[in-house]
Protein backbone atom coordinates (compact mmCIF):
# COMPACT_ATOMS: atom_id res chain seq x y z
CA UNK A 1 0.00 0.00 0.00
CA UNK A 2 1.18 3.71 -1.16
CA UNK A 3 2.15 5.74 2.05
CA UNK A 4 0.63 8.98 1.79
CA UNK A 5 2.97 11.81 1.24
CA UNK A 6 2.85 14.82 3.53
CA UNK A 7 2.20 18.19 2.04
CA UNK A 8 4.82 20.55 2.17
CA UNK A 9 2.70 23.61 3.80
CA UNK A 10 -0.26 22.19 6.30
CA UNK A 11 -2.27 24.93 7.85
CA UNK A 12 -5.14 24.10 10.16
CA UNK A 13 -7.63 27.10 12.15
CA UNK A 14 -5.70 29.95 11.13
CA UNK A 15 -6.62 33.17 12.82
CA UNK A 16 -5.20 37.03 12.28
CA UNK A 17 -6.32 40.33 13.59
CA UNK A 18 -5.62 43.37 13.79
CA UNK A 19 -6.95 46.82 15.92
CA UNK A 20 -9.12 48.75 14.41
CA UNK A 21 -8.67 52.85 14.75
CA UNK A 22 -12.07 52.96 16.73
CA UNK A 23 -11.81 49.54 19.01
CA UNK A 24 -12.07 46.47 18.98
CA UNK A 25 -10.36 44.64 15.99
CA UNK A 26 -10.75 44.01 12.34
CA UNK A 27 -10.27 39.75 11.51
CA UNK A 28 -8.34 39.34 8.67
CA UNK A 29 -7.20 35.95 8.37
CA UNK A 30 -9.67 32.94 9.13
CA UNK A 31 -8.06 29.90 7.67
CA UNK A 32 -9.82 26.33 8.67
CA UNK A 33 -7.51 24.39 6.63
CA UNK A 34 -5.20 24.98 4.03
CA UNK A 35 -2.03 22.09 2.31
CA UNK A 36 -0.11 22.70 -0.56
CA UNK A 37 2.10 20.28 -1.99
CA UNK A 38 5.69 19.97 -2.78
CA UNK A 39 6.33 21.26 -6.22
CA UNK A 40 2.92 22.57 -6.79
CA UNK A 41 2.35 25.96 -8.40
CA UNK A 42 -1.44 27.01 -7.13
CA UNK A 43 -2.90 31.03 -7.41
CA UNK A 44 -5.03 32.14 -5.01
CA UNK A 45 -7.80 34.78 -6.37
CA UNK A 46 -9.03 37.54 -4.10
CA UNK A 47 -9.62 41.12 -4.37
CA UNK A 48 -7.50 43.68 -2.67
CA UNK A 49 -7.71 43.87 1.20
CA UNK A 50 -9.39 40.30 1.31
CA UNK A 51 -6.14 39.63 3.53
CA UNK A 52 -3.84 38.06 0.67
CA UNK A 53 -0.64 39.56 1.84
CA UNK A 54 -1.64 39.14 5.47
CA UNK A 55 -1.82 35.32 4.32
CA UNK A 56 1.20 35.21 2.93
CA UNK A 57 3.02 36.74 5.57
CA UNK A 58 1.60 34.22 8.32
CA UNK A 59 3.33 31.66 6.00
CA UNK A 60 6.47 33.07 5.95
CA UNK A 61 6.87 34.03 9.12
CA UNK A 62 6.82 37.88 8.88
CA UNK A 63 3.79 37.65 11.63
CA UNK A 64 2.50 35.53 13.96
CA UNK A 65 -0.98 34.00 14.15
CA UNK A 66 -3.78 34.78 17.20
CA UNK A 67 -4.73 31.21 16.83
CA UNK A 68 -3.97 28.01 15.14
CA UNK A 69 -0.70 26.38 13.34
CA UNK A 70 1.21 26.58 10.47
CA UNK A 71 3.51 22.86 9.58
CA UNK A 72 5.54 23.82 6.72
CA UNK A 73 7.89 20.06 5.97
CA UNK A 74 6.47 18.94 9.58
CA UNK A 75 7.79 21.69 11.29
CA UNK A 76 5.69 23.52 13.66
CA UNK A 77 6.63 27.14 12.20
CA UNK A 78 3.47 28.89 14.03
CA UNK A 79 5.97 27.78 17.37
CA UNK A 80 8.93 29.31 16.30
CA UNK A 81 10.19 32.34 18.10
CA UNK A 82 11.32 35.24 15.96
CA UNK A 83 14.59 34.25 15.53
CA UNK A 84 13.77 30.66 14.50
CA UNK A 85 11.35 32.11 12.16
CA UNK A 86 13.98 34.21 10.35
CA UNK A 87 16.19 31.03 9.88
CA UNK A 88 13.38 29.50 8.30
CA UNK A 89 12.29 31.89 5.75
CA UNK A 90 16.15 31.92 4.96
CA UNK A 91 16.48 28.12 4.87
CA UNK A 92 12.92 27.37 3.02
CA UNK A 93 11.13 30.24 1.32
CA UNK A 94 11.85 32.93 -1.45
CA UNK A 95 9.59 35.77 -0.93
CA UNK A 96 8.71 37.75 -4.18
CA UNK A 97 7.32 41.16 -2.79
CA UNK A 98 4.95 43.54 -5.24
CA UNK A 99 6.93 46.49 -4.61
CA UNK A 100 10.18 44.23 -5.07
CA UNK A 101 11.69 45.95 -1.98
CA UNK A 102 15.58 46.14 -3.40
CA UNK A 103 17.78 48.08 -1.81
CA UNK A 104 18.52 51.30 -3.52
CA UNK A 105 22.35 51.52 -2.25
CA UNK A 106 23.01 48.41 -3.43
CA UNK A 107 24.16 46.80 -7.26
CA UNK A 108 21.59 43.90 -8.70
CA UNK A 109 24.56 41.60 -7.71
CA UNK A 110 24.46 42.58 -4.50
CA UNK A 111 20.86 42.68 -3.67
CA UNK A 112 20.70 38.65 -4.54
CA UNK A 113 24.02 37.95 -2.43
CA UNK A 114 22.23 40.12 0.49
CA UNK A 115 19.80 37.57 0.50
CA UNK A 116 22.02 34.65 0.43
CA UNK A 117 23.83 35.82 3.58
CA UNK A 118 20.79 35.09 5.54
CA UNK A 119 20.46 31.31 4.22
CA UNK A 120 23.31 28.42 3.92
CA UNK A 121 25.89 30.90 2.51
CA UNK A 122 27.34 33.37 0.17
CA UNK A 123 28.06 31.90 -3.86
CA UNK A 124 29.02 34.58 -5.63
CA UNK A 125 28.51 32.11 -8.61
CA UNK A 126 25.06 31.27 -8.28
CA UNK A 127 24.00 34.60 -7.63
CA UNK A 128 25.37 35.59 -10.91
CA UNK A 129 23.80 32.41 -13.07
CA UNK A 130 20.60 33.24 -11.74
CA UNK A 131 21.22 37.05 -12.79
CA UNK A 132 21.91 35.38 -16.29
CA UNK A 133 19.39 33.51 -16.36
CA UNK A 134 16.80 36.33 -15.63
CA UNK A 135 18.40 38.11 -18.54
CA UNK A 136 20.73 40.71 -16.55
CA UNK A 137 23.81 39.28 -16.88
CA UNK A 138 24.90 42.26 -18.65
CA UNK A 139 23.40 44.61 -15.51
CA UNK A 140 25.53 42.70 -12.39
CA UNK A 141 26.76 46.64 -11.27
CA UNK A 142 23.78 48.28 -11.75
CA UNK A 143 21.75 49.58 -9.16
CA UNK A 144 17.82 49.57 -9.10
CA UNK A 145 17.12 52.71 -9.63
CA UNK A 146 19.27 52.39 -13.13
CA UNK A 147 17.04 49.69 -14.34
CA UNK A 148 13.52 49.30 -15.65
CA UNK A 149 10.54 48.27 -13.73
CA UNK A 150 10.82 44.85 -15.07
CA UNK A 151 14.14 44.50 -14.71
CA UNK A 152 13.85 45.28 -10.75
CA UNK A 153 11.29 42.55 -10.89
CA UNK A 154 13.69 40.25 -12.32
CA UNK A 155 16.76 41.32 -9.43
CA UNK A 156 13.61 40.41 -6.79
CA UNK A 157 12.96 36.68 -8.71
CA UNK A 158 16.52 36.39 -8.69
CA UNK A 159 17.21 36.61 -5.05
CA UNK A 160 13.95 35.15 -4.47
CA UNK A 161 15.36 31.91 -5.60
CA UNK A 162 19.08 32.10 -4.46
CA UNK A 163 19.04 29.95 -1.28
CA UNK A 164 17.01 27.35 -3.46
CA UNK A 165 14.06 27.82 -1.44
CA UNK A 166 11.48 24.98 -1.38
CA UNK A 167 8.27 27.23 -1.28
CA UNK A 168 8.34 30.73 -3.48
CA UNK A 169 5.37 33.12 -2.09
CA UNK A 170 4.63 35.58 -5.02
CA UNK A 171 2.30 38.50 -4.23
CA UNK A 172 0.97 40.35 -6.72
CA UNK A 173 4.23 39.98 -7.88
CA UNK A 174 3.58 41.81 -11.59
CA UNK A 175 1.17 44.44 -10.17
CA UNK A 176 3.53 47.18 -11.58
CA UNK A 177 4.13 45.73 -14.94
CA UNK A 178 2.42 46.23 -18.38
CA UNK A 179 0.90 44.17 -19.62
CA UNK A 180 3.38 42.61 -21.89
CA UNK A 181 6.20 42.69 -19.28
CA UNK A 182 3.36 41.10 -16.70
CA UNK A 183 3.16 37.71 -18.88
CA UNK A 184 6.96 37.57 -19.36
CA UNK A 185 7.84 37.91 -15.60
CA UNK A 186 5.10 34.97 -14.44
CA UNK A 187 6.58 32.68 -17.12
CA UNK A 188 9.55 33.08 -16.05
CA UNK A 189 8.65 32.99 -12.58
CA UNK A 190 6.90 29.80 -13.19
CA UNK A 191 9.78 28.00 -14.93
CA UNK A 192 12.32 29.38 -12.55
CA UNK A 193 10.26 27.61 -9.94
CA UNK A 194 9.90 24.37 -12.15
CA UNK A 195 13.54 24.18 -12.79
CA UNK A 196 14.66 24.81 -9.02
CA UNK A 197 11.50 21.95 -8.28
CA UNK A 198 10.24 24.66 -5.79
CA UNK A 199 6.28 25.02 -5.21
CA UNK A 200 4.89 28.44 -6.02
CA UNK A 201 1.90 30.02 -4.23
CA UNK A 202 0.58 33.31 -6.01
CA UNK A 203 -1.87 35.80 -5.10
CA UNK A 204 -3.89 38.17 -7.25
CA UNK A 205 -6.70 39.70 -8.39
CA UNK A 206 -5.47 39.85 -12.01
CA UNK A 207 -7.86 37.56 -13.85
CA UNK A 208 -5.44 37.70 -17.25
CA UNK A 209 -2.97 36.47 -14.86
CA UNK A 210 -4.46 34.18 -13.35
CA UNK A 211 -5.59 32.38 -16.22
CA UNK A 212 -2.19 31.17 -16.99
CA UNK A 213 -2.52 28.79 -13.87
CA UNK A 214 -4.01 25.45 -14.52
CA UNK A 215 -4.84 25.46 -11.05
CA UNK A 216 -6.25 28.38 -9.23
CA UNK A 217 -8.59 28.63 -5.92
CA UNK A 218 -10.83 31.70 -5.07
CA UNK A 219 -9.26 33.07 -1.85
CA UNK A 220 -12.79 34.03 -0.51
CA UNK A 221 -13.74 30.33 0.06
CA UNK A 222 -10.33 29.75 2.00
CA UNK A 223 -10.92 32.46 3.97
CA UNK A 224 -14.13 32.11 5.59
CA UNK A 225 -13.52 35.93 7.20
CA UNK A 226 -15.92 38.80 5.74
CA UNK A 227 -13.86 41.54 4.31
CA UNK A 228 -12.36 43.36 8.26
CA UNK A 229 -14.99 41.95 10.05
CA UNK A 230 -14.90 43.50 13.31
CA UNK A 231 -14.90 41.29 16.36
CA UNK A 232 -14.74 42.25 20.35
Amino acid sequence: METLRQPLLQISGLQKSFAAPAGGRHRIVSVAEFSLTAGLQLALAGESGSGKTTFLHLIAGILQPDAGTIHFNGEPVSTFSESQRDRFRARNLGYIFQTFNLLPGYTCLENVLLGMSFGPGVDRGRAQQLLERVGLGDRLQHRPQQLSTGQQQRVAVARALANRPKLVLADEPTGNLDRKNSRAALALIREACREDGAALLLVSHDAELLGQFDQVSDFSQINQTVHLEEIA
